[in-house]
């Protein structure tokens, strides 16, 4: 991975986004859907593009709010819908294009009162609190976020009836609903104006701030944290949750501070991350550069990403917390300190997350449920209570209230950074002490994530290996235990291969987008023994696919 020399540094003015330009373009340019890149994709976290690529257009965003009133329609979803939106300079006019489309389909919509931003969180939380007890009129939602994509990205995701991302076939179909409409050119799209759709009898405002803080104290000890006397520090990096942090500290008597409330669609505050573009990461140390540069005055920190679905972890003598090591620290918290869940209430994981996961939750004695990549597979356990804590190894994680019963299905940035806050006090230890308190019992684990170049072609190939295709029989000198297509917790295909031994392992994915493929590697006997198993599982994936990746 070639590391930019901007990176960590403050971003240059020149590499700053031209808004004017990025918007001109949302309105003016047309998607052809003949051209695949221009087409509604759907990934794992809904469609996303930029305006400047003619990936992310009004034509997008009208196309896909209409189909997803087809497909509520279809369902018989006929409760409010709560939309919400993040900083980024493409949310506002996307968000103005999806409810002039949703006026006029007589939608019932809930947006925030005097035009807030509003966190992936926050519009799960509505949802599944909206939910709660009905069997009829089911709320839905929307989110208008790239998550903490570059400043010129625009995203659009949906969350059906369980609060979560919506599953494969849910995005497939109102995929596909979306191309259609492109391809006849908006042919049945319903629209009016926006001053129309803003004064309609079926636009709502909803309180998503007070109502998402006023109930935090039912999945966090907030009792713990009044009055506190440890400092805490807080970087909304620009992002969504903006404007939450001062009214939680009001309200639960925080000492904490927010270092920068500023909003900027350039994200000009930003340090550059380690590609040389501007990211809003909270688990890049890149991008982290300006809280970390502050740990000193605080006992612990925080950031989360632009949709405050992320978290980010600093503490005064280790700095920024790989995601891994707090995701574990965390899961071992909560296994300990929330005596309201079901006793057989898993913990997830996704398959590329640390097995020191999986070691925390045998200490425990829970049942680990470990899915492909993609929040969705966990929606439905957050909401019926089999699954008590949720992980995925790019920062994103949730959990259920002290009761037992469901908070969020989506990830939460805000709730595992206040946790954080919430066991240093209780255990008088920050998250990295705990962590290495925690490596004593389970073992230290290194991990490596690489990229290699691959074809379509190979990306296709890879995509699709079966562990009989696999002939390896040992990875850096251990055994090969199990090779996996599919994940043992959901029985998904994972896109890719895993390949575990007893003191390691390392799985191949594609790259949806790029033509490229990433490993992802981890080993409980050192940095050496790291090399070798990334080293083995180059030659590996090169041997089974039976071609050159240089």
């Amino acid at each position: 991975m070639h590391v930019s020399s901007l990176a960590g540094k403050p971003a240059p003015r020149s590499m700053l986004v031209n808004v004017p330009r990025l918007i001109t373009a949302y309105y003016s340019d047309r998607p052809d859907p003949h051209i695949p890149e221009q087409r509604v994709v759907f990934g794992t976290s809904g469609h996303r593009g930029s305006s400047l690529r003619c990936s992310f257009n009004e034509w997008h965003v009208l196309a896909i709010t209409q189909a997803i009133c087809l497909y509520r329609a279809r369902q018989g979803i006929d409760g409010p819908l709560f939309i919400g939106i993040d900083t980024h300079a493409l949310s506002e006019p996307a968000y103005a294009s999806a409810l002039e489309v949703l006026a006029a389909n007589g939608v019932q919509v809930m947006i925030a009162q005097n035009g807030e931003y509003t966190p992936t969180p926050a519009v799960s939380h509505a949802i599944v609190a909206y939910n709660r007890n009905r069997g009829a009129g089911l709320a839905d939602g929307i989110v208008v976020t790239p998550s903490h994509n570059p400043p010129e990205s625009g995203g659009f995701k949906y969350n059906p009836s369980n609060g979560g991302p919506a599953g494969e076939a849910v995005t497939g179909w109102i995929e596909a609903a979306a191309n259609r409409l492109l391809e006849s050119r908006l042919e049945g799209v319903r629209r009016v104006p926006l001053s129309k759709a803003m004064g309609a009898s079926t636009t709502h405002r909803h309180d998503f701030l007070n109502v998402y803080v006023g109930d935090l104290a039912s999945v966090v000890d907030m009792d713990i944290l009044r009055g506190s006397p440890i400092r805490l520090g807080v970087d909304p990096l620009g992002g969504a949750g903006v404007h939450y942090w001062k009214p939680i500290a009001a309200r639960y008597g925080l000492d904490l501070t927010v270092i920068d409330d500023t909003v900027d669609p350039t994200f000009g505050f930003m340090s550059v991350d380690w590609d040389g573009r501007i990211r809003m990461d909270p688990s890049s140390p890149y991008a982290m550069q300006a809280l970390i540069g502050r740990r000193d005055g605080f006992d612990v920190a925080f950031a989360c990403d632009t949709d405050h679905d992320r978290h980010g972890i600093v503490t005064r003598h280790a700095g920024l917390l790989p995601p891994n090591h707090y995701l574990a620290v965390l899961a071992d918290y909560l296994c300990s300190h929330r005596p309201g869940w079901r006793p057989d209430a898993a913990v997830g994981k996704t398959l590329v997350s640390s097995q020191m996961i999986d070691r925390v939750a045998s200490k425990h004695g829970r049942a680990l449920y470990e899915v492909p990549a993609g929040f969705k597979w966990f929606a439905d356990g957050l909401l019926d209570g089999s699954l008590g804590y949720a992980c995925e190894e790019s920062a994103g994680a949730s959990c259920l209230r002290l009761d037992g019963t469901a908070w969020t299905t989506d990830k939460d940035g805000m709730v595992p950074a206040l946790l954080a806050a919430e066991m240093t006090i209780r255990m008088g230890r920050d998250p990295a002490e705990l962590y290495r308190k925690l490596t004593a019992q389970l073992g230290a684990p290194a991990e490596r994530r690489i990229q290699a170049a691959a074809t379509a072609p190979q990306r296709a190939r890879l995509a699709r290996l079966a562990p009989a295709q696999f002939t390896h029989a040992e990875l850096a000198g251990e055994k090969i235990e199990q090779v996996l297509d599919h994940a043992p917790g959901n029985g998904a295909a994972i896109g890719g291969i895993k390949v575990i031994a007893k003191n390691g392992w390392f799985a191949a994915r594609p790259s949806g987008t790029e033509d490229i493929y990433k490993i992802y590697a981890e080993s409980f006997l050192g940095e050496d023994h790291l090399t070798r198993i990334v080293d083995q599982a180059q030659t590996m994936v090169d041997d089974v696919l039976r071609v050159a990746l240089t």
